[in-house]
């Protein structure tokens, strides 16, 4: 099996930090409950995530369980360590990130920050669908806590808790509607998740693009500090490794 080389390097060892690998780290730790398993090959169920992970260091046997698993032309996520393309596979994206760590982040709970149960989730859904903060799927608030905003009893704000490698957790799916920005409600939620997360003895990290400069200015103002530069690759299923 040949390779397209998407970096330089070859392969490298396991990741020495869970963040390096953190979807993997996750699905193998804290997340382990939600994994579905396929050789080395993990992922959330579809309706919770659509993150699958490699380990970081694939070989053709991952790659066939992958292209198993995700089905003839899937559209598939990759970590940000993936090095190569065995052949046959076509990279769809590839989008410069950054990875954020929290040293020094004031986290508070916020009095107006509400839990968001299951029952939450249609309102949360649609803020997602007005918002568009990332992938945000019907069982997605089963991979931490989420909190949220309202006003006028609508929910107007929310952030929660996505990947959860070994000793981290990641914040996402911030997000606050048009009419109600520039109030601050977005760094409030982000602090009162956090303060949840430091008060398991873990650490709050993120991630966001490398060209989203409002967000990467209001997390740098909130105390997280860049950590690593990463991808956010994904690629596609080629139709005839996935009937091998």
């Amino acid at each position: 099996m040949t390779e397209t080389q998407l970096t330089g390097g070859g392969r490298r060892r396991t990741p020495a930090h869970p963040l390096d690998n953190p979807a993997y780290a996750a699905l193998t730790g804290p997340h382990a409950h939600l994994a579905e398993r396929r050789g080395r090959v993990l992922r959330y169920p579809l309706d919770v995530s659509p993150w699958l992970a490699l380990p970081d260091d694939p070989g053709p046997e991952d790659w066939a369980d992958l292209a198993a698993f995700a089905g003839p032309g899937a559209e598939v996520p990759l970590p940000g360590t993936t090095r190569t393309l065995p052949e046959g596979w076509e990279l769809t994206q590839d989008i410069p990130g950054v990875q954020l760590v929290d040293v020094r982040v004031d986290a508070a709970h916020d009095p107006e920050a509400v839990r968001l149960t299951p029952a939450d989730v249609p309102e949360m859904l649609d803020l997602v669908e007005r918002t568009r903060p990332g992938p945000f799927l019907p069982r997605t608030i089963e991979l931490g806590t989420y909190l949220g905003i309202r006003r006028g009893g609508v929910l107007v704000a929310m952030a929660g808790e996505r990947l959860h490698p070994p000793g981290w957790t990641e914040i996402s799916a911030v997000c606050t509607d048009a009419d109600q920005r520039g109030q601050g409600l977005a760094g409030r939620l982000v602090r009162a998740v956090a303060a949840g997360i430091r008060e398991r003895g873990e650490t709050p990290f993120l991630h966001t693009g490398a060209g989203n400069a409002n967000a990467i200015r209001l997390y740098g103002s909130l105390g997280f500090q860049l950590r690593r530069t990463t991808r956010f690759r994904a690629a596609r299923v080629p139709e005839l490794l996935a009937h091998a």
